[in-house]
């Protein structure tokens, strides 16, 4: 292992001095147990088996009693880590077989820090699927190239998750018509083999041509031509798959991931494709249109658990990001997710859909973490999974591990502006600002237009005491919303009445009220104004009108620094209870009204 410093969540490491600290400050830590952390971490993302670790600590001519040794050294380090062993964030216990160190390793050199490359023995493989080169003669058959890619990511995510790792959707298809050399391109998504693909989709067949190239010498290891119907494109991902196993010398698991769904017909299969490559727009029109498709889907073919896993992923968008109350969609949203389950327990979308329906509108936390360990059990490279899992560490106020979760999605998924943008609100939640601006500052270099990074800067620069940066960040969002954000103009009244300007505050605030009583309007929004106008009985009034609502931003209650003022209220603590927000509550709130 280099003698280097390595960053591990909020913990650094000397390597060559033997030396943990914790935010500069030294960590003591014996002999033994640093030296199973050092073994850890050279073997990051991988199983040390307890024979390994006392051949590694002890050596093999030393007689003692082993197992009892090995305990006590993992108990210690883990008392070091602050790492519980009912919810391991650093250390995950393989049943009867030894451990895994799971925190991303960077770079001692602040939140940016790229990933370092694990020692010998090898790191977890990453592949890069590029998008599928849509060779159709129609351009309107971009949806069918599009959805190839994104199927081909997830399946091959499945095929040995330990071994290899699969760059997300949104990564790849940054890629989309470039013109850069496959190094550059694996440089910057920081993988060593490149899937290059296209696809030919006319009438109800499909000709499909690909390659693998390895990035260290531009390589061709592979390539194959497929000829096929639509539906037989499960056969072309199986064979993909052993072949890149072969490539790259991983072993093929028996399950290989094994097919999420065989659609019924070419035309339940076009539908579902349709209905992902209108999801992945993530605007209120998009998440409309594919809702649409995908209930088309369940209605030729009931059993398709993907489907029925998009209509789920829908539903829990449809609050967020077009303001609707959640009340009115939690049915519909948890029993198409629970329905794909059913379908298929060993399909990660379905258990990562669950889970998403849990965090934002059932508040079922624990019920939430495990639907989204399951789901990362079966596809660590689901994206989607860590994403919402973080949201839920964060919303609980668990920041380190929140952080830790964003750091490994950022591996997955390095170009997505999202990812950047959230890692950089959780670090809000958690108040580090400074720490909160340097992800958003990487989301704002991806992509300037995006509305949510300016919202999210705004936040930031009003929490530094940067009034002005924040009004104008919270302009910058408000026009870049699809008509107008609701949440833009909360928060810049918030900003407008601690700063002076109640005029603009109590305006706003009108505003608001009115356009509420013709459509739903997120009481959270309007709350927030209100607190920031010093009336606690009318913001508090709105928080209980959302609870009645299941207002899915009540979810940040906990964690939001703009309700610092409201804590110690009697009837903000009942809604914390009411939410199982804080630490001595649990379980879900269906059921408690």
């Amino acid at each position: 292992m280099p003698s280097e410093k390595l960053r591990l969540g909020e913990l650094e490491l000397d390597v060559a001095g033997c030396e943990l600290s914790r935010r500069g400050r030294p960590v003591k830590l014996e002999k033994l147990p640093m030296d199973l952390l050092l073994l850890l971490v050279e073997r990051r993302n991988q199983l040390v088996t307890r024979e390994e670790i006392a051949a590694r600590l002890w050596g093999s001519e030393v007689y003692l009693d082993i197992e009892s040794s090995i305990n006590t050294a993992v108990r210690k380090l883990r008392r070091v880590l602050k790492d519980d062993p009912k919810r391991p964030v650093f250390l995950r216990t393989v049943s009867k077989r030894g451990y895994r160190f799971t925190v991303p390793v960077s770079a001692a050199a602040g939140e940016g820090a790229t990933p370092v490359a694990a020692g010998a023995p090898r790191k977890r493989v990453m592949l890069a699927v590029l998008p599928f080169e849509n060779l159709s003669a129609s351009p309107d058959q971009e949806y069918f190239s599009d959805g190839m890619t994104e199927e081909t990511i997830c399946y091959l995510g499945r095929v040995n998750p330990e071994a290899m790792g699969v760059i997300a959707r949104t990564s790849s298809m940054a890629y989309k018509r470039t013109r850069k050399k496959i190094v550059q391109i694996g440089r910057e998504l920081g993988v060593e083999f490149v899937l290059e693909s296209s696809v030919r989709h006319e009438g109800s067949r499909v000709r499909i041509t690909s390659q693998l190239i390895r990035v260290e010498d531009q390589t061709h290891l592979w390539a194959a031509d497929f000829d096929c119907d639509a539906t037989g494109f499960l056969g072309v991902q199986r064979e993909l798959g052993m072949a890149i196993a072969e490539q790259v010398q991983i072993k093929l698991l028996p399950h290989s991931g094994g097919f999420a769904h065989s659609p019924a017909n070419m035309d339940s299969y076009d539908l579902y494709l349709r209905g992902r490559y209108y999801w992945n727009q993530l605007t209120p029109p998009g998440i409309r249109k594919g809702l649409a498709f995908f209930e088309q889907v369940v209605a030729l073919d009931p059993d398709n658990a993907l489907a029925w896993a998009g209509i789920a992923d829908c539903y829990s968008m449809l609050p967020v990001t077009c303001d609707e109350p959640g009340n009115a969609i939690l049915p519909l949203a948890l029993a198409a997710a629970q329905r794909a389950v059913e379908l298929n327990e060993g399909l990660a979308e379905a258990h990562s859909a669950l889970g998403t329906v849990k965090v934002w509108m059932d508040w079922d936390w624990p019920g939430a973490e495990t639907a989204f360990r399951r789901a990362l059990e079966l596809n660590p490279s689901y994206v989607q999974a860590h994403r919402y899992y973080a949201c839920l560490l964060s919303h609980t106020g668990r920041h380190a591990e929140a952080a830790a979760e964003m750091d490994v999605a950022r591996v997955v998924d390095p170009l997505s502006p999202i990812m950047h943008a959230l890692s950089g609100h959780l670090r809000w939640h958690a108040r580090d600002y400074e720490g909160a601006l340097t992800h958003l500052r990487h989301a704002e270099a991806i992509n300037t237009n995006l509305w949510i990074v300016h919202a999210f800067l705004g936040r930031v620069h009003e929490a530094a005491g940067r009034s002005e940066d924040a009004i104008r960040e919270f302009q910058m969002a408000f026009d870049l919303s699809a008509g107008g954000s609701s949440e833009s103009i909360s928060c810049k009244a918030h900003i407008q009445a601690v700063t002076g300007d109640r005029a603009g505050a109590e305006q706003a605030a009108r505003t608001l009220t009115e356009l509420a009583a013709r459509k739903y309007v997120p009481p959270y929004n309007i709350a927030i104004v209100y607190a920031g106008l010093g009336d606690s009985e009318a913001a508090l009034l709105w928080l209980e009108k959302g609870l009645e609502l299941r207002d899915v931003r009540l979810v940040f209650l906990l964690v939001d620094p703009r309700w610092d003022g409201l804590r110690e209220e009697p009837r903000f603590q009942a809604l914390l209870r009411r939410l199982h927000l804080g630490p001595h509550s649990t379980g879900s709130l269906r059921g408690e009204e």
